[in-house]
């Protein structure tokens, strides 16, 4: 299992050891040992499995409190994945991570707590899985919009398909009183 930093300390992209043969495949894709040395200490508590059709948009969605740690992988198809660092007074505050993650690849993403999670379908199915260090809060959760110009995010897709949350998601600066402060470590 490969750790691969990214521009924002803490996201990080998992790539595992893949053994294929006439049979199929193995490989592992958690091993808490390895995540801990890695950086990733959370326990995680809550698995999420979602299937959506090409160019549907899941997101920017965030839980504060009880901010969710997310490890995400794709079991089908092909997502294009974004985690943005939505913690005040982060030296990274608004910036993002962009990964295409795909089941071809069976690379993962590490979004840590404190960040903004989405992501768009680009092949004609997914199925995404998540694990989660925090149970889900639905009183807690919201969406801040995936086209905020503030975040430039630039999605692989043109007309996604909302839902009606997410279509009405505020910009970022309309949810600064619900965000939570960066505590460095």
């Amino acid at each position: 299992m490969f750790f691969r930093a990214t521009e924002i300390p803490g996201v990080l992209v998992i790539e595992p050891k893949i053994f294929r043969d006439a049979r199929g495949f193995f490989m592992e894709t958690y091993h808490a040992e390895k995540f801990h040395e890695a950086g990733i200490d959370a326990p995680f508590v809550q698995d999420n499995h979602s299937r959506s059709v090409r160019n549907i948009l899941r997101g920017l969605h965030i839980q504060v409190p009880y901010a969710q740690g997310k490890l995400v992988r794709v079991l089908e198809g092909e997502i294009f994945d974004v985690a943005v660092d939505v913690r005040l007074g982060s030296p990274h505050f608004g910036k993002h991570v962009a990964v295409f993650l795909s089941a071809e690849k069976a690379n993962q993403l590490y979004i840590p707590p404190g960040f903004a999670h989405g992501f768009c379908v680009t092949s004609e199915t997914a199925q995404v899985q998540y694990k989660c260090t925090e149970l889900y809060h639905p009183e807690a959760e919201f969406s801040i919009a995936w086209n905020d110009p503030d975040l430039a995010i630039a999605w692989p897709i043109r007309d996604p398909i909302l839902s009606d949350k997410d279509r009405n998601a505020p910009r970022i600066n309309a949810v600064h009183a619900r965000l939570a402060q960066y505590a460095a470590k």
